[in-house]
């Protein structure tokens, strides 16, 4: 056992180096292959020896159980905030008054990240917990959530016995735009900024989905370290450089209001060259003991403010509108625009939503539009100033067609007027990705990247022509190779009998995930069915509503997805299944599973249940029959308790199926 406890805590140290210096000093010293291979290798001895996993095991950042709330967090320093200031003149009145007491005072200036506020606190060098802000006096633990994110050290050598930090955790602009890119894709509601989108990431009751994520944070202050005394905030943060956080950036120190005023204005200038955004720039006094001097407000320090960037708009001409089809069918109008420069990145184009959008605010071609930057990254057309109008300058509207197919369109409950053609050119990547998801077909190693390459090399033009592929056709292809071409054709050829459930999910049918589709399978049996089925019928299977009934009606309606279903049954792909007998011991029962079983996974207890003509839910209400509760159930539990539902164990569980 001893051999392999030393060969965890080397994998251990060895991942974690490399981690260092991939995302702390920007040098990457193995591949990602490489690296991943030696992470696999970890968790698969961690996996059958859990007595050796260490605090600082890399295999933490992709996150850890799933909770039911997060628990309060009383923090030891507090995290209070700063007064803001709008102006020059308030910055020159703020140094005055700071000059009149210490006249040698030096002054650090730094970014405002626009992100979310967390301190991190170490024990012995060891992460131990990481909390929200809150009000400044208690927060909320999210330490699972900030061990997924890579620039948060989880051990520090030679640090001292209690060390608190603060720092802003932020989501890199690429990560926003990817994360956006994909809840478009799966028709969910976009983030309308980088700010949002960390905040609501690092608040996931599930980790791994704060993984996926990318976050990242920039450490700006100590807030109490046992052992370890500074003169100037510069010292501090010098200290934390070395110990291996990332500190906050730009920052400078200057001795007076006129240097403030130009660092401010470098800071301003450079907004657009970050990878984040910054809302303003942080100005404190830099030496720790006049500091205490100064004093505090009441809920603020005297020693420094924040100075807010006044949001950016300015007026250009609309030359043209252009709809792009997005990959779930949907037709987005862009301004193009008269090049203007906003928020230190030069705009030429602008969203503007969709068709209501433009009807609210009467946006014409010609127009001489107001554009602003939603939270400093999208660009967007804010409003029209008509005494500027063209006399010949007409009402928009959206095509009648979709302009990458030519195929009919519908405009939604939403707003959003969409492409149906289930092969219309614009969706086939997003489509195909979805196709082969894990959920789906589950056709391993049909990453996005081979999609693109499939379909940038002509192979595929829809899902089913990946049933036509064979190994000479995908080997000489770029990063592929014999041996990789052969097990992604036997993934494919797995596939086809996936069964009926998958495969209606797989269709990626408007707002049928995949319960829905499980349901389909369960009502009709055969994919034919479904392209006789009608909205009414489809309506009458529970938990179906009249606009997703609607939505498969018309995706079985189109004649692409009969050519596309056609070509899959041709290919030997499986389009039935064997309808389940109706009843069982839970016919007419509704279970909400809470906390850690003891020997079930939720996914498994939940099978159990549907397979005995049970249902689950996720929340607790009146409906519910009985709570199935495991080791630190939370919130669901006491809710249960106070409704008066039976409350079940995975034993009294296992007994009521003898």
């Amino acid at each position: 056992m001893n051999k392999i406890k030393i060969e965890i805590d080397s994998l251990v140290e060895e991942l974690n180096r490399y981690a260092y210096l991939y995302y702390t000093m920007d040098s990457p010293e193995v591949s990602d292959y490489e690296y991943d291979r030696l992470f696999e290798k970890l968790k698969k001895l961690e996996a059958e020896h859990p007595e050796f996993v260490r605090a600082d095991s890399p295999t933490g950042r992709v996150g850890g159980r799933v909770l039911e709330k997060f628990e309060k967090v009383t923090h030891r320093y507090k995290m209070g905030s700063l007064q803001d200031v709008f102006s020059e003149d308030e910055v020159y009145d703020f140094v005055r008054k700071i000059k009149d007491v210490h006249p040698d005072a030096v002054f650090s200036v730094e970014a405002k990240i626009d992100g979310l506020s967390v301190s991190l606190v170490y024990e012995n060098g060891i992460f131990v917990k990481g909390a929200t802000r809150g009000d400044g006096e208690v927060g909320e633990d999210v330490t699972g959530n900030l061990k997924t994110i890579y620039t948060v050290p989880m051990k520090i050598e030679n640090a001292p016995a209690y060390l608190e930090v603060r720092g802003e955790v932020y989501m890199p602009r690429k990560s926003f735009e990817e994360l956006n890119k994909i809840r478009e894709e799966n028709e969910e509601a976009t983030f309308a900024n980088p700010r949002n989108a960390a905040a609501g990431s690092l608040r996931q009751l599930d980790p791994s989905v704060t993984a996926e994520r990318k976050l990242d944070i920039l450490v700006f202050n100590i807030q109490g370290a046992e052992g370890a005394v500074f003169s100037s905030h510069t010292e501090s943060l010098e200290y934390l450089a070395n110990l291996g956080f990332h500190t906050v950036a730009p920052r400078r120190c200057v001795n007076d209001a006129e240097g403030i005023i130009q660092m401010i204005n470098e800071i301003g200038a450079s907004r657009g060259e970050l990878q984040y955004d910054i809302d303003g720039v942080v100005i404190k006094v830099d030496s720790l003991s006049q500091r205490v001097d100064i004093g505090e407000n009441i809920s603020t320090p005297k020693w420094a403010v924040a100075y807010k960037f006044p949001p950016e708009e300015k007026y250009t001409e609309l030359l043209d509108i252009i709809v792009q089809v997005g990959r779930t069918g949907v037709l987005t109008p862009n301004a193009v625009l008269s090049p203007v420069r906003l928020a230190g990145t030069t705009v030429s184009r602008a969203t503007l939503h969709n068709a209501d959008y433009i009807a609210k605010r009467d946006i014409r071609i010609g127009d001489t539009v107001l554009v602003r930057k939603a939270g400093d990254i999208i660009p967007e057309v804010g409003g029209v100033d008509t005494s500027k109008r063209k006399a010949d300058a007409l009402p928009y509207e959206m095509p009648k067609i979709c302009p990458s197919c030519g195929g009919a369109v519908t405009r939604d409950e939403e707003a959003a007027t969409r492409c149906t053609n289930a092969l219309c050119p614009a969706q086939v990547a997003r489509n195909i990705i979805h196709f082969a998801s894990r959920d789906a077909m589950n056709i391993d190693g049909l990453g996005p990247a081979v999609v693109h390459l499939l379909i940038d090399s002509g192979l595929i033009k829809n899902a089913a022509d990946l049933y036509k592929l064979n190994v000479d056709d995908i080997a000489p292809l770029e990063r592929m190779g014999e041996k990789s071409a052969k097990n992604l054709i036997d993934a494919i050829d797995r596939s086809k009998s996936a069964g009926l459930e998958r495969l209606i999910f797989a269709l990626g049918i408007r707002n049928v995930g995949q319960k829905a589709a499980k349901a389909l399978a369960g009502q009709y049996g055969d994919v034919e069915k479904l392209f006789l089925a009608k909205s009414d019928d489809i309506e009458k299977i529970e938990d179906f509503g009249q606009i997703t009934a609607k939505c498969v009606e018309d995706f079985f309606s189109n004649n692409g997805t009969r050519v596309l279903v056609d070509s899959l049954k041709a290919s030997g792909v499986v389009t039935t299944c064997e309808l389940k007998k109706q009843g069982g011991i839970f016919d007419g029962c509704v279970f909400v599973l809470t906390g850690t079983l003891p020997t079930l996974k939720r996914s498994e207890a939940e099978e159990i249940i549907e397979q005995n003509g049970g249902k689950t839910s996720s929340s607790v209400s009146k409906k519910t029959t009985y709570v199935l509760a495991g080791e630190e159930a939370g919130s669901k539990l006491t809710k249960a308790q106070s409704l008066g539902i039976k409350i079940i164990s995975e034993e009294e569980f296992f007994g009521m199926l003898r």
